[in-house]
């Protein structure tokens, strides 16, 4: 069955809570974005090719959806909601909200969230706390420590590539979050 007739097809078995989600998953389904834990790195695919490739950081704290726990939540994800177009890189967020403040790479000391968000919505029993988590991939000043673990939960990103990313996902894209290595085209969960 063709890709947009399996998007209908749960369309129409959806509940009315997701519907709204599923029909924004399935209208970008030529753009995913998967995270390897393994590897800290993120990929970005478009009809199915790899398009780009960056560093990231995820929890410190291991993986998992437990409230409370500072885990990283694996499984197929959305992106619910963006925040931050046209901030200018470094601008520190405080409740998702821009505070003035631009915060330097690799500032001491320093940890805010900053540049970009993409709040993560989880779509499995596995990742269902995953929204009320406050579960972003966005920009970290502690540009020093992407490649390995390092976050509380979140996916980091260097401001630059936030930007990359944020300009080239929609809302409703899929991200996959997965224990292994990067997918090639051919195997993208």
């Amino acid at each position: 069955m063709p890709p947009f007739h399996r998007c209908l097809r749960a369309l129409a078995f959806a509940g009315l809570a997701a519907l709204t989600l599923l029909a924004s998953a399935c209208s970008h389904s030529n753009t995913r974005v998967v995270v390897s834990v393994s590897q800290q790195r993120l990929g970005l695919y478009k009809d199915d090719q790899l398009k780009a490739r960056y560093r990231v950081s995820t929890s410190k704290f291991g993986i998992g959806d437990r409230p409370r726990s500072n885990f990283t939540p694996l499984g197929r994800l959305v992106i619910a909601h963006k925040v931050g177009g046209g901030q200018p890189s470094g601008m520190k967020f405080k409740s998702r909200r821009p505070t003035g403040e631009i915060v330097r790479p690799n500032s001491p000391g320093r940890d805010p969230i900053v540049t970009r968000i993409l709040w993560l919505r989880g779509t499995e029993p596995q990742n269902r706390n995953t929204f009320r988590r406050f579960i972003y991939i966005h920009g970290t000043p502690e540009e020093y420590k992407l490649g390995r673990p390092a976050s509380y939960g979140c996916v980091r990103m260097s401001s630059r590539d936030v930007i990359a990313l944020y300009d080239a996902v929609p809302r409703g894209t899929r991200v996959d979050i997965v224990r292994g290595p990067l997918p090639s085209a051919q195997h993208l969960p």
